[in-house]
């Protein structure tokens, strides 16, 4: 039953209809970060009829994959990617999260877009690399995990450890995250802002509200912390990669009306040029509260580093990118860093180039996520296009 309706309306190749099945397939592994679920097994087979070598390995739960072809002499590019999902209930959906169903031309399910669907088309352009009869060059990676959407601790970090183990230089990393906004291919991330959480706690005194002068409020040194902390003024931000720092929480324990608060916690969240890096936000920061240092105590949480990648001179992924989106849409892509943070962080380096390709984002982590199969394959021509310029065309 499945792609009846899609095979009535519009004329398919096979390995059209093998990159809709092979979403389909993956959206029923019930992959919830960390477990796996067989998604990677199931990969890593595919990958090893197609020729590749591959090496699985598990750390605390989190299930990492490299797979690896070498043609000839030539850049070393990686396609990266997650198949872990957030969670989902039956509520609210049109068909089961983990069927992976056709419905109005789409398949739905939970990571059809947040990337499965990126994972699928990969595959399918991997494919049609490695069937060519045109000689290639250069060394094709597969790098994969089930932990991108918790804490990322033990997942691509760890794929990175073992390829420097090896002596593994990457020149080139295309991450298949959802970038699209109204159309595939309009929008390309080029890099990510870095992240930075802490955690405040103001001190002061208590008291009876009716006698103010023997307190010290801490709500009122929170407020003017607050105001400190949003009237930054950042000025190594770039045109396309701007801080900005949100206040997101104010917390106060005190459950009567008459009584001065002694603690006041307050929580933010940075997410920075990359013309920054967390230890310079921190320090500027700092400069700035400094005149309530005696009165508060700050935490720092989760930092995870910005990256960019621009036009080089030389070999450009960002360039092959582009050119690849160009000849499969008539259209050049927005170049952007907005966003949260992604696994692209981890390979990128002052040598390896990272961009961020992929289907439309407008379902991602909802009831209903799902991607339409023109989108689905539109993606999959791009990454073709894309595998055929680096490995094919150049050489």
């Amino acid at each position: 039953m499945f792609l009846e309706a899609f095979e009535k309306k519009s004329k398919t190749t096979d390995i059209q209809k093998e990159v809709v099945e092979h979403l389909q397939t993956l959206i029923r592994f019930e992959s919830v970060t960390p477990n796996q679920a067989g998604a990677i097994d199931w990969l890593a087979d595919k990958l090893v009829d197609l020729g590749l070598s591959c090496e699985q390995f598990t750390i605390n739960g989190v299930t990492n994959l490299i797979a690896c072809i070498k043609f000839k002499d030539g850049p070393c590019v990686a396609f990266s990617g997650h198949i872990d999902v957030v969670p989902a209930t039956s509520s609210g959906w049109l068909s089961p999260p983990f069927e992976g169903r056709v419905r109005n031309d789409a398949i739905y399910g939970r990571g059809a877009a947040d990337m499965k669907g990126g994972v699928a088309a990969m595959l399918s352009a991997t494919k049609k690399l490695i069937n060519s009869e045109s000689a290639k060059a250069g060394t094709l990676y597969w790098l994969i995990t089930s932990d991108e959407e918790g804490e990322a601790e033990f997942g691509s970090q760890e794929i990175v450890n073992k390829l420097a183990k090896q002596g593994v230089v990457l020149d080139g990393c295309i991450v298949g995250e959802p970038s699209s906004v109204a159309q595939v291919g309009d929008t390309v991330k080029n890099g990510r802002r870095g992240a930075l959480s802490a955690r405040i706690l103001v001190t002061g005194k208590a008291g009876h509200v009716a006698y103010p002068q023997n307190t010290l409020n801490a709500a009122h040194i929170a407020a003017k912390i607050v105001n400190s902390l949003s009237d930054q003024i950042w000025l190594l931000d770039v045109a396309s990669s701007k801080t900005t720092l949100q206040v997101t929480g104010i917390n106060i324990n005190n459950v009567v009306d008459n009584l001065v608060p002694s603690h006041c916690e307050i929580t933010f969240n940075v997410r920075y040029s990359h013309g920054y890096s967390s230890a310079a936000v921190k320090t500027q920061l700092m400069n700035t509260l400094n005149k309530f240092a005696e009165h508060f105590t700050i935490e720092w949480e989760r930092p995870c580093e910005p990256y960019y990648t621009s036009h080089n001179t030389g070999w450009s992924l960002l360039t092959h990118i582009e050119q690849a989106i160009y000849k499969n849409t008539s259209s050049y892509p927005l170049l952007s860093t907005n966003g949260g943070t992604s696994d692209g962080r981890f390979f990128a380096s002052p040598h390896t180039q990272v961009i961020e390709c992929g289907v439309r984002n407008n379902t991602i982590h909802q009831a209903n996520e799902h991607v339409p199969i023109s989108d689905l394959l539109k993606i999959e021509a791009i990454y073709t296009t894309l595998l055929e310029q680096i490995f094919i065309q150049l050489y």
